[in-house]
């Protein structure tokens, strides 16, 4: 199983070596321009945003387009049935099925922003990002919070561990089913109920191979000390460059652009 998606891709490209707290504004505030699209000109400003940090990244496109892969069926679901249960001027009506034109445009809609948040702000973060300086973008970034003591750097290693245990845990549930298939289970035929049904063979060793990996890295961080963001240094001190000044500028300019075309109304 070729697995992408949560997984850090060595490099020396410009977004390789800007600093992880850049990436993650970029990546949030292109993430909040997604959600707030609806036109195709601030649809394809953002595309091209994307293309341009895809460009940026070496990384090449067949890898940053499986990151996509895995959440298909969930974007056809989900357009499916915006598809069905949105109301509007119906293309067609055979009994109660009557796709409507305003179901296809937010399904449409729907695509387009999932594609682009995973393209443009989640993949090409963590694509170029890895998962010690991510921890630490994230907790210089939520340091102000600690005034009110609250725990940033346990939240910060926690989200962290989340997103490296990704791929680790889909390959895990690729192995299980691999195993499952070679003893004669089928999870393709049958009726929805009964397909539903044929994984929970998978869920179940997948749930123990989470508890267990994750009281084995419990162990591992106890055994060398671990005890939390307390008195603990870095050694590397994260500094902002003319880099991610020029990088933050370009973000800038596409999002005057973007808001532009939104209060023109095009």
């Amino acid at each position: 199983m070729n697995i992408s998606l949560g997984q850090y891709f060595p490099g020396n490209s410009i977004l390789h070596r800007a600093d992880p707290r850049t990436k993650i504004i970029l990546s949030a505030a292109f993430m909040f321009l997604a959600f707030a699209s609806f036109g195709i000109y601030e649809f394809s400003i953002l595309a091209a945003v994307a293309l341009l940090a895809i460009a940026a990244s070496k990384i090449p496109p067949g890898v940053i387009l499986r990151s996509v892969k895995p959440v298909i069926p969930l974007i056809l679901f989900a357009s499916l049935i915006n598809l069905f249960m949105v109301p509007g001027e119906p293309f067609f009506r055979i009994w109660v099925i009557a796709p409507t034109r305003e179901g296809a445009a937010l399904a449409l809609k729907l695509a387009a922003r999932v594609s682009l948040i995973l393209l443009g702000g989640s993949s090409m973060l963590i694509f170029t990002t890895t998962p010690i300086m991510l921890t630490d973008g994230v907790e210089s970034l939520l340091n102000p919070l600690k005034r009110f003591r609250l725990p940033v750097h346990e939240f910060a290693m926690m989200m962290t561990i989340a997103l490296r245990f990704i791929p680790t845990l889909l390959e895990e549930a690729d192995k299980i089913m691999r195993a499952q298939a070679s003893r004669g289970a089928d999870f393709n035929e049958g009726r929805l109920l009964d397909r539903a049904r044929s994984f929970i063979p998978i869920i179940i060793p997948l749930f123990v191979s989470a508890l267990r990996r994750a009281d084995e890295l419990a162990n591992a961080m106890e055994a060398r000390c671990y005890r939390g963001g307390e008195g603990r240094t870095k050694l590397r001190q994260l500094r902002m460059t003319a880099l991610d000044v020029w990088l933050l500028a370009v973000f800038a300019m596409s999002a005057a652009a973007f808001f532009a075309v939104r209060l023109s109304g095009v």
